[in-house]
Parts: structure tokens; C-alpha cells; sequence
């Protein structure tokens, strides 16, 4: 008798016998959290809209609705980290996770290319790198917040100093995307 699937059983309502039908086991179902997750958060974001705006626009909209993603679903934190302390274990063994973002990078490709045609952004950016570093700075914000607000007695869970940080964030990220100097001088 395994005491958390009976927690967990009780908890939603559910037999322990049903859970273990449809997943097999607590590994099963804990997979399947994760990738619903993981689905659901690439489903709010609509790429078709986004690659149809203007480059500096959609990158705008991508960044934004990272973070808002970030704060609506805090359990997507919680799992991320929980994850990645179990060296993503559990989301290798995930069929779906990995295909959910070929295109999100299609997505961004397109705007890089769209806004390096135009030069208002910088040649030779990594769609992937780009994409880290977008949910590396809500990621970390967002992970930390409660040590944050203690450690520098401001509160960075209130609905304005999320807002605030999330226009930061885009400001951060299309300031890198602006061509250096040198690059509008050559025309590269």
C-alpha cells in the first residue's frame, strides 16, 4: 500500500485502483502532471499570432506571456525545479514534452530573421539561447521570490511589483536583441 497514492486518491476523489488503471503507477501519474503542464503552457501561447506581429511586438507578447504563464501556474515553478534536482529523470521518459517545442524555436527563428532583415535586431542570436534566457529571468525571480522579498524587505509577490518585473524583463531581453555599434556601422 503506497500512503501517498492514497493521499493523493483522497484528495481528488478518486479510487487508488482508477489511478493506477490509467497510469500504472505514481511515476505514471506524476508524468502525466508533468506533461499536461508542460502542454498547457505551450498552448497559451498562440504562435501563429505572435509570428504574424511585427518582430520587436511578438518578441514583446513571447517574453510577457512567459512570465504571466510563470505566475498564473506556480505548481509549473515547483515541478521545474523539483525536476531538474532529479536531473529531469522523470521528464526523459516523456514522448510528448520535447516535440511541444520545435515551435516555440519557429516561432522566434521567424522573428529574429523578420527583425535582423529590418536591423532593428542584432545578427547571429540563438533562438535557444534567446529562449533561456527569457525563462531564466522569470524562472529565477519567480523561484526565489520569498527569499527575495526577505533578504531585501520588499514585497515581490504584490500584483505591481510582478508587472514591474515582467516589463523589465522585456526591456532586458530587447536591449541584448538591439544591434551593437559595430554591427550598424558594417550593415551587418
Amino acid at each position: 500500500m503506497n500512503p501517498r497514492v492514497d493521499r493523493i486518491a483522497k484528495r481528488i476523489g478518486a479510487s487508488k485502483n482508477l489511478i493506477y488503471h490509467y497510469f500504472v503507477s505514481k511515476r505514471g501519474l506524476y508524468l502525466s502532471v508533468l506533461e499536461s503542464v508542460y502542454q498547457k503552457m505551450r498552448e497559451e501561447q498562440n504562435d501563429l499570432d505572435i509570428q504574424s506581429m511585427p518582430p520587436e511586438e511578438g518578441i514583446r507578447a513571447l517574453v510577457a506571456n512567459t512570465f504571466e504563464h510563470f505566475v498564473r501556474v506556480p505548481a509549473l515553478i515547483r515541478l521545474m525545479s523539483i525536476e531538474n534536482i532529479h536531473c529531469a529523470s522523470h521528464l526523459r521518459q516523456s514522448k510528448n514534452v520535447k516535440p511541444l517545442y520545435a515551435p516555440l524555436l519557429n516561432t522566434i527563428r521567424i522573428l529574429l530573421t523578420r527583425g535582423q532583415a529590418t536591423g532593428i535586431f542584432r545578427k547571429k542570436v540563438d533562438p535557444v539561447d534567446l529562449y533561456i534566457s527569457i525563462s531564466g529571468l522569470a524562472y529565477f525571480y519567480l523561484s526565489n521570490r520569498h527569499s527575495l522579498s526577505w533578504i531585501f524587505d520588499q514585497e515581490f509577490t504584490s500584483r505591481q511589483r510582478l508587472a514591474q518585473r515582467r516589463d523589465h524583463i522585456v526591456d532586458v531581453i530587447l536591449g541584448y536583441l538591439r544591434p551593437v555599434e559595430r554591427e550598424r556601422g558594417r550593415g551587418e
